[in-house]
């Protein structure tokens, strides 16, 4: 019987690394300390799968007068989320780790509350993508400073410059959220 082209050759799943551990870097930065970065980094990564996600569906579901210019934002503050996590995730591979993906790994990273599936109004949703925005926010300082206390400048770098996008994202959904400061508060009682 001919192999078909969709079936696996034998081998063809084989583990090259297990999930949750270290292998020897490049960077020479000490297995013990790399274990730790990878740990933050993963931290992170979780994170940025579970707003990526939250962004995404309020994108999908946005109704309203600002669809457009809201749904424009949206849509590019995820992409701007899958670049951080693509740049994360080959940082985690560099420091020879694994990078989460999948559920389980999430779960047992996650810093972030993952959203309940329902339709929210879209104040309610913008708030939720401050507080995800905000959260991570706190997250990559506080591993700014845990990597380059541990001698990784490059990772601190990176988490650095990823971390202005994360704040500038915020700042703009803050903006969204804003009171609107031309209309007089007599109108509004």
């Amino acid at each position: 019987m001919a192999s078909e082209p969709h079936l696996r050759s034998p081998g063809a799943d084989r583990v090259r690394q297990e999930w949750n551990t270290i292998g020897e870097n490049e960077l020479g930065i000490d297995r013990d300390v790399a274990e730790g970065i990878v740990d933050a980094l993963n931290d992170e990564l979780s994170g940025l799968y579970i707003l990526f996600n939250q962004v995404r569906k309020h994108y999908w579901l946005l109704e309203g007068a600002e669809r457009e210019d809201l749904g424009s934002f949206l849509e590019d503050a995820a992409d701007r989320l899958a670049e951080t996590t693509d740049a994360l995730a080959v940082r985690v591979h560099a420091l020879g780790g694994v990078p989460v993906c999948g559920p389980m790994g999430i779960r047992q990273h996650a810093p972030l509350r993952i959203e309940a599936p329902h339709h929210y109004d879209v104040r309610s949703s913008l708030e939720r993508d401050l507080d995800g925005y905000a959260t991570l926010a706190a997250l990559f300082r506080d591993h700014v400073e845990q990597v380059e206390r541990l001698g990784d400048t490059a990772t601190g770098e990176l988490l650095r410059e990823r971390l202005v996008v994360i704040e500038d994202d915020a700042h703009v959904l803050e903006r969204y959220l804003a009171e609107d400061t031309l209309v007089r508060r007599e109108a509004l009682d």
